[in-house]
């Protein structure tokens, strides 16, 4: 999964909203990191439409402009758990990995390695894109 569905599906989770709704949250939801673009989201929603996460909510009319409205499907709420549960993983495996090489003898103290140590150990369990690092 994508980060900007990732992100597009959070901001869908608590209730249902329209494009440029979901384009504030995600900026908020990710602390300005990740700025969808217009075309960007609508290909995004599109996505995850085709894919049956989301469905369309209800359409308004408001200011003479046309809202569509979008909210998560069940399967759209089981593949956010999903996702935000393996990230979660991805994130406990690394921090573990972090603590374990700084008690480690072949790193000196502050955490750099001392000269002459491997720089890299395999790295067991998920990786950040959903695979084995």
């Amino acid at each position: 999964m994508t980060q900007a569905a990732f992100f597009v599906l959070t901001a869908l989770a608590d209730q249902p909203r329209h494009g440029y709704g979901i384009l504030r949250e995600v900026d908020e939801l990710s602390n300005g990191t990740v700025q969808l673009r217009v075309g960007t989201l609508y290909g995004v929603l599109d996505r995850l439409t085709a894919d049956g996460l989301i469905v369309l909510d209800r359409e308004e009319v408001q200011q003479g402009r046309l809202r569509r409205y979008y909210r998560l499907t069940d399967e759209g709420v089981q593949a956010l758990d999903d996702e935000a549960a393996r990230m979660a993983a991805g994130a406990n495996a690394a921090r573990k990995r972090i603590a374990e090489g700084r008690r480690s003898p072949g790193h000196a103290e502050g955490g750099t390695l001392r000269p002459g140590t491997p720089a890299t150990r395999p790295v067991a369990g998920p990786g950040l894109a959903g695979g084995l690092a």
